[in-house]
């Protein structure tokens, strides 16, 4: 199979779709590999690193994507859509939901777009999505950090104080994989942490994780109305696989928080569980509205790209071996969660969320062969 790298164009996203590691198991199991020139070169891997393990550094976009398969990391943008073919297979984070204009181009282009973010495993989690909610959940905390200084908007707070000063409450909605993580680097930092969930057992499994030392508490409308009341620093942490995320934060209850707290939106990918939120970039990444300062990057893992390139390619290896390996349609057959992964097949919706959340009919895969 011919596997096409291009160069990521999304604004300040430094990751890659394959590092030399996966090139190298790539060319290794027979199949040709072509990487736009320049793709890792932010991470230090040149051109000659990649040619080493048996790459083709090839010039333009377009010859990379000209391939069987392309792997990439974030959802095509607009000046990369008249690179889809019919029969392409697309492999990357794909986020349909909130995109009606990517997933209109992947439907009338016939794409076979698997998307990172709806992948499965044997247990039912997602593998690919898990390291980057631990990375985005990671730098929720930094990058709220940031925002409550006064000269990035926020109402001047160090996160943890000193002693005689109270540190900052930080509250975290949703205790999935990007609300631990957050709730652990807030803690770390000696923050007062408040986490919210909808699954008691969830709660519990927190609770002794963290030894009792931060604040369970079950999220119903009322009880976040409450917390946010004094909130310094909210990390929306919602998260339904493949779904718009719901608007847990309505404009009105924005308006019980304190002026120039902040609230960092990473279910953004997926549309923001804040109906305030809207999605800014590395460039620019807060804006401020009813006097909060928001910040709602959709490519968070993207500025601490090294880790986050290496946390993607433990996980989509053996993904993307399956695919060059069997073809498309045997490992399809084959693995059940590359088809909780398929989400656009040959102009048809093959995702469930994305077809009601877009209005699409929804195609099951198996009918479709």
């Amino acid at each position: 199979m011919l596997i096409g790298i291009p160069k990521e164009v999304k604004n300040h996203e430094y990751r890659v779709g394959a590092n030399p590691e996966l090139v190298y198991n790539l060319t290794h199991a027979g199949h040709e590999v072509v990487i736009e020139t320049n793709a890792g070169k932010s991470l230090g891997y040149t051109d000659e690193t990649y040619q080493k393990v048996g790459a083709k550094i090839v010039q333009g976009a377009k010859e990379a994507w000209d391939a069987d398969m392309v792997i990439k990391v974030k959802e095509p943008q607009p000046a990369e859509f008249p690179f889809m073919r019919e029969n392409l297979i697309l492999f990357c984070f794909l986020h349909l939901s909130p995109e009606p204009e990517l997933t209109k181009a992947l439907i009338d282009n016939k794409v076979i777009a698997i998307a990172w973010e709806t992948v499965t495993d044997k247990k039912r989690q997602l593998p690919i999505l898990i390291p980057m909610s631990e990375i985005a959940g990671r730098i929720s905390i930094q990058a709220g950090a940031t925002a409550l200084q006064l000269s990035h908007g926020g109402k001047g707070l160090l996160m943890g104080g000193v002693p005689g000063v109270a540190p900052a409450n930080v509250v975290v909605i949703g205790g999935g994989i990007v609300g631990l993580n957050a709730a652990r680097m807030a803690q770390g930092l000696g923050a007062h942490v408040t986490i919210l969930d909808v699954n008691l057992e969830r709660l519990r499994e927190i609770d002794n994780t963290f030894d009792f030392k931060l604040r369970t508490v079950f999220s119903t409308e009322m009880a976040i109305e409450k917390v946010l009341q004094s909130a310094d620093l909210v990390v929306g942490a919602v998260l339904i696989p493949g779904k718009l995320a719901p608007k847990v934060v309505t404009n009105d209850m924005l308006k019980l928080m304190q002026p120039r707290s902040v609230i960092v939106d990473v279910a953004i990918d997926q549309g923001g569980c804040f109906e305030s939120s809207r999605p800014t970039s590395h460039e620019e990444p807060t804006y401020i509205q009813d006097d909060i300062v928001h910040y709602c990057v959709t490519n968070m893992p993207g500025v601490c790209a090294k880790t986050a390139t290496r946390a993607l390619m433990n996980a989509i290896t053996s993904y993307a071996l399956e695919l060059a390996n069997l073809g498309y349609k045997k490992a399809l057959l084959t693995d059940p969660g590359l088809v909780d992964g398929l989400n656009v097949y040959r102009g048809k919706v093959t995702n469930e969320h994305v077809a009601t959340d877009l209005g699409y009919d929804y195609h099951p895969w198996k009918s479709l062969i």
